[in-house]
């Protein structure tokens, strides 16, 4: 958690509450909680996440694999549904996500 209140240059509380809001998801990984970095633009989480992170844990994902989903390619979408995300393409990305549900 230091390091994601360091890179958000926001206070712990907000920082969790980021997590609460599903803005951003994390999990424990070799013992430790981490949220990949590519989550985060330019010091914001990034906007199109939230909405996904809802849809696919509705679709029943846990953190581990709403984690794995998006950075690994996706048949469906061509690439990484994290860097459609980045390219500003969050409506494709979502569509299947909720076709997974």
């Amino acid at each position: 958690m230091p390091d994601l209140v360091e890179a958000l240059d926001e206070s712990l509380g907000r920082v969790r509450r980021f997590i609460d809001e599903r803005a951003l998801v994390g999990s424990k990984r070799n013992g430790v909680f981490q949220v990949p970095s590519i989550f985060i633009v330019d010091g914001r989480p990034l906007s199109s996440l939230r909405g996904t992170i809802i849809v696919l844990g509705d679709a029943g994902f846990s953190d581990d694999e709403i984690i794995d989903w998006l950075l690994n390619e996706e048949p469906t979408i061509g690439d990484a549904p994290i860097n459609s995300l980045l390219a500003g393409r969050k409506s494709e990305v979502r569509r299947v996500a909720v076709a997974l549900g």
